[in-house]
C-alpha cells in the first residue's frame, strides 16, 4: 500500500507497466516491415509512372517529327508551284505584244496567286493544326490518366 503525501486516501495494488523488450522488438518490426513495403508500392508506382511518361514523350516524338516531315514537304510543293507559275508568268510577259497585254497578263497572274496563297496557307494551317493535336495527344492522354487515378485514390 502507497500513502500519498498530504492526502488521507491511499492506493491499494498499483501496478505500473512493465516494459517487455520482445513486444517492443516485434512492434519496430512491423513498423519497419511496414514502411518497406511501401516504399517498395511507391517506387514501383512512380517505376511504372516514369516509363508512361518516358513512352509518351517518345511517341510526341516520332509524331513531331512525322507532322514536321509532312509540314515541310507542303511547304516545299507550294514553293515549287510559285515559282513555276513565276517562270511561266515571266514567259508569258516577254512573249506579250503589247503594253495593254502585259497589264492584263499581270492583273490576271497576281489574282491568280493571291488566290493560290490564300489556299496554300489554309492548307498548311491545317496540317499544323493537326500537327500539334496529333503531338499533343500522348501527352494529354497521361495527364487525363493520371487526373483520374489521383481522383479514384
Amino acid at each position: 500500500m502507497a500513502k500519498i503525501p498530504d492526502k488521507t486516501e491511499t492506493i491499494e495494488n498499483v501496478e505500473s507497466p512493465v516494459f517487455d523488450p520482445s513486444k517492443a522488438t516485434e512492434q519496430v518490426r512491423a513498423v519497419v516491415d511496414q514502411g518497406v513495403e511501401q516504399s517498395k508500392q511507391a517506387f514501383s508506382k512512380l517505376s511504372s509512372d516514369a516509363e508512361t511518361t518516358q513512352k509518351a514523350l517518345e511517341s510526341t516524338l516520332e509524331m513531331a517529327k512525322t507532322t514536321g516531315n509532312e509540314v515541310s514537304l507542303k511547304m516545299i510543293a507550294a514553293l515549287r508551284d510559285n515559282a513555276e507559275a513565276g517562270f511561266t508568268h515571266l514567259e508569258a510577259l516577254v512573249a506579250a505584244k503589247s503594253l495593254s497585254e502585259c497589264i492584263e497578263l499581270q492583273t490576271a497572274f497576281l489574282r491568280k496567286q493571291i488566290e493560290k496563297s490564300a489556299e496554300q496557307a489554309r492548307s498548311l494551317q491545317a496540317a499544323m493544326m493537326r500537327a500539334s493535336e496529333d503531338m499533343s495527344k500522348p501527352i494529354k492522354d497521361i495527364f487525363e490518366k493520371a487526373l483520374k487515378e489521383r481522383k479514384a485514390a
